[in-house]
C-alpha cells in the first residue's frame, strides 16, 4: 500500500491502546530492516493525534565494547547475547515508564561510539504519551513483558545485507567488508533470535518493509485496553 496510508494505519493501531502510564511500543527487526526510519515516520501522525511521543532506541543501551566482543567480533551468539545490557533498559526507561514507575526515565545509558556511559538528566513522561522505542532483539524473553504493543518490520536477509553495504561503510571499510561482518557475525546472530525467541510470533503487527515504498501489514491484531 502507499507508505503514508500505511503509516496512518500504523498510527492509529498504536494510538487506540490505552494505558494508565506510558504506552512502551517495541519496534523490531534483524538490522537494516528500517526499524529507525519507522519509528521516526510515527512520530508526527501520532502527535497530530495528541500524543506526546518519546522516540529512544536500543543503540542508546550497548554493553562496553570488552563485553560485546568477549567472544570474538564475529562471533555470532556474541551479538546475540553481549551487546545489549537489558537491565539497564528495564531500570533506566522500560520500568519507570511501565504500570509501576514514576513516569521519570532517561533515553539512554551508553554511547557505543565513545565507549562509555552516558549521564543524562532525567525527564518526566507526560500523561498520555507513547514510547516508540526502535532495536534489534527487543521481543527476547528479558523484554517482553515490558511492551505495551509491537512491531516486527520483516525483510530478507538479502534486502537488508545490501542496504547495510551502502548504510554502514564508514563503520567497518568497504562493502565487502560490511557483507563480510554481516555474513559472520550479525545474520547468524538474527537467525539465532528468530529461532530461540520467535518474535514474529509475539509482535502485535508484522510490516513486510522488502520494498518501503510498498510496505504492508502481513498481521495485526488489536491490543486490550486497561479498560477491556
Amino acid at each position: 500500500m502507499p507508505r503514508p496510508k500505511l503509516i496512518e494505519q500504523l498510527a492509529e493501531m498504536i494510538n487506540i491502546v490505552k494505558r494508565s502510564h506510558t504506552v512502551r511500543v517495541a519496534i523490531d527487526g534483524v538490522d537494516a530492516s528500517g526499524k529507525t526510519t519507522l519509528a521516526d515516520e510515527l512520530v508526527t501522525p501520532l502527535e497530530a493525534k495528541g500524543r506526546s511521543v518519546i522516540r529512544a532506541s536500543i543503540d542508546g543501551f550497548h554493553n562496553p565494547r570488552s563485553m560485546r566482543y568477549g567472544r570474538g567480533a564475529d562471533s555470532p551468539q556474541g551479538y546475540y547475547h553481549d551487546s545489549f545490557n537489558y537491565d539497564m533498559l528495564r531500570s533506566s526507561l522500560l520500568t519507570p515508564l511501565g504500570p509501576v514507575g514514576d513516569g521519570q526515565y532517561v533515553q539512554a545509558g551508553f554511547d557505543f561510539r565513545t565507549d562509555a556511559e552516558v549521564v543524562s538528566e532525567k525527564k518526566s513522561a507526560p500523561d498520555g504519551a507513547i514510547l516508540l522505542f526502535d532495536g534489534v532483539f527487543l521481543l527476547r524473553p528479558e523484554l517482553i513483558e515490558c511492551w505495551d504493543f509491537s512491531l516486527f518490520v520483516d525483510v530478507g536477509f538479502d534486502v537488508s545485507v545490501q542496504r547495510a553495504a551502502q548504510r554502514d561503510q564508514h563503520l567497518f571499510g568497504s562493502a565487502d567488508d560490511v557483507r563480510a561482518r554481516y555474513f559472520n557475525r550479525y545474520v547468524p546472530g538474527q537467525r539465532l533470535y528468530l529461532q530461540q525467541a520467535q518474535p514474529k510470533s509475539r509482535a502485535d503487527v508484522i510490516v513486510n518493509n522488502n520494498i518501503p515504498e510498498d510496505a504492508s501489514i502481513v498481521r495485526g491484531r488489536r491490543r486490550p485496553t486497561d479498560s477491556d
